[in-house]
């Protein structure tokens, strides 16, 4: 599975399918190794995707004349 052509969702969906797989508990440990290693790689991509994806947010607030404005996304202190 190439890094750079693998969308957010497949990498997803690769995730789920080895979960489920080592969750059933009947992988060989060799297989369930690399299995997991698969699966720690797949989690830091997406973790990386999300992390450019939050930079990439913004927030559209109301200018003064009334048009949208675009602000950098700022977590809410609320």
């Amino acid at each position: 599975m190439s890094t750079n052509s693998v969308s957010f969702e497949q990498r997803i969906t690769r995730l789920e399918t080895i979960v489920s797989a080592l969750e059933k508990g009947d992988v060989p440990l060799a297989d369930s190794l690399a299995l997991f290693e698969e699966g720690t790689k797949l989690i830091s991509a997406c973790s990386k995707q999300l992390d450019q994806a939050e930079m990439q947010v913004v927030k559209l607030m109301k200018g003064a004349d009334g048009s949208p404005q675009e602000l950098p996304f700022e977590e809410s202190k609320e």
